[in-house]
């Protein structure tokens, strides 16, 4: 009982001395508004939400099985593992900074024994190392102690290193999310480049099997003798080169499913089967709802990740000051001793100690230390600042590069139907021998040209669409606090 009360005693007066010291030095954190952060006002961070949710942005182009792949990726890529690992690492170092805001004690407890001497006499080695010699006879002692001590934050050091330390947690959720929507999007765009490969492959075996036929007709023809051989050589080489290209579109589509493949946690070509079956690229919404760019800066993670980081660093100028000002520091013992455990509390001695240290010459070291975090808080701010900028560049590019996708499918549309027909009207020509295979090829040339030119213009549409999703900051839910994946399974996100 006499222990207990003497160590209440001993936290009560430092947790009464830290809350009077509620001063904590160094700059209070504030938020940024828009013309600090150097864009217009319409970009305020208190512009209203976007029309549109975008958590699951991959279902808007209805293929069930880019929603699979997108959400095995989201459940077992690597990355992600590494990333929540990273979380985790926050998160203890935020307890561990909370730590020094209590009192620290340790214990300890120990016995000793004694037996008679050959002369009858008995040497006892007490708890603080005297030995004694008594009569004859064995004996024991026993010993129990407690320690404590507890640096008073007297100027809020220890409550900035705390601060700090909940920012780059914080960061380091948004970090996570950041990650998420990297893999998510790099699997979107890997699918459909993989499809486009599958069309350009069909486009150039059709083309093959034309030119196959060319150069049986003109193989015909150079033997009724109504061409030189030079029509059939020039079929030769143009099937030639139709056909070297094929493997290299098939090498191009092996890459893009192996990268799938790792992207979902798999060896590479785990998900061959599932899309051996061709389909075609997933075209995705006519429009977006992209709402007004002032919701980047609080739909994009990265963004934020930026703002906990210059939080954080603002919060380390004040533990940097701190060091320059007086610490005060209280400890304290308690202690006994007795020759038998029923009689051990019996004498209780203690003491309390409290001392005050202040630095007085370091060479300039704890000085170097604050501008060094005025400095970081500087480019924290610029870091920030850069973030904001960058998000909404990738906005206008990539609502650029949509138009862009969508007029070049307009118009490869129109070159593609009038190739065809012009393809056709030649082949038919040849065969009459009413022209040339200079022209046919010309225009076999110009009608595999337009339907790649409209694969490619497909392809490039799903993908700068996949990009506005990115550049927007859909694929995670910036409602939910994703800190919480630190104590929680994988998977519960």
């Amino acid at each position: 009982m006499i222990l207990r009360a003497g160590f209440d005693r001993f936290l009560i007066v430092p947790l009464a001395a830290s809350l009077l010291a509620s001063c904590a030095v160094g700059p209070d954190y504030k938020v940024h508004g828009a013309p600090e952060l150097g864009v217009p006002e319409q970009w305020s961070v208190t512009a209203p939400p976007q029309a549109e949710d975008l958590t699951r942005w991959w279902r808007n182009f209805d293929d069930p099985i880019l929603t699979q792949l997108v959400e095995q990726a989201a459940a077992a890529n690597l990355d992600l593992e590494q990333a929540l690992a990273r979380l985790r690492q926050a998160r203890e170092s935020l307890v561990v900074s909370r730590a020094a805001l209590f009192p620290s004690a340790s214990g300890s407890a120990g016995v000793s024994r004694t037996e008679a001497l050959r002369g009858g006499g008995t040497v006892i080695t007490l708890p603080d190392g005297t030995v004694t010699q008594t009569g004859g006879g064995g004996s024991s002692s026993f010993s129990l102690g407690l320690d404590a001590s507890y640096q008073l934050d007297l100027f809020g050091g220890n409550r900035r290193a705390v601060e700090a330390s909940k920012a780059q947690f914080e960061a380091s959720g948004f970090d996570y999310a950041t990650t998420l929507l990297t893999v998510e999007s790099e699997v979107a765009r890997n699918y459909v480049l993989a499809r486009a490969y599958q069309a350009q492959l069909a486009n150039s075996r059709a083309s093959l099997a034309i030119q196959d036929d060319n150069l049986q007709i003109a193989g015909w023809r150079v033997m009724a003798g109504l061409v030189s051989s030079l029509d059939q050589e020039q079929a030769r080489a143009s099937r030639a080169q139709t056909a070297a290209g094929i493997p290299q579109i098939e090498q191009q589509y092996n890459a893009a499913v192996s990268r799938i493949s790792v992207l979902t946690g798999q060896a590479p070509g785990a998900v061959k089967p599932l899309l051996q079956t061709v389909q075609p690229i997933p075209k995705g919404p006519g429009q977006v709802g992209a709402g007004i760019p002032a919701n980047v800066l609080r739909q994009r993670p990265d963004v934020r990740s930026a703002e906990r980081q210059l939080a954080a660093t603002t919060a380390q100028i004040g533990v940097a000051k701190a060091q320059l000002l007086p610490q005060l520091n209280i400890s304290g013992s308690l202690d006994t001793n007795a020759s038998s455990f029923s009689n051990l509390f019996d004498t209780i001695t203690g003491g309390l100690f409290g001392g005050i240290s202040q630095a007085i010459f370091n060479a300039g070291r704890l000085n170097a230390q604050v501008r060094s975090s005025r400095a970081a808080a500087d480019g924290a701010f610029a870091a920030y600042r850069s973030s904001v900028l960058t998000a909404l560049e990738d906005i206008e590019n990539a609502v650029v590069a949509l138009r862009s996708a969508e007029e070049r499918e307009r118009q490869f549309a129109i070159a593609l139907d009038a190739s065809t027909n012009s393809a056709l009207l030649a082949r038919a020509q040849y065969r009459s021998g009413l022209t040339d295979f200079t022209t046919l090829n010309t225009q076999e040339s110009a009608l595999i040209s337009a339907r790649n030119g409209l694969v490619q213009a497909h392809s490039d549409r799903a993908t700068a669409l996949i990009a506005l999703y990115d550049a927007l900051g859909g694929g995670w839910d910036p409602t939910s606090d994703y800190t919480v994946l630190a104590t929680e399974p994988r998977g519960t996100n």
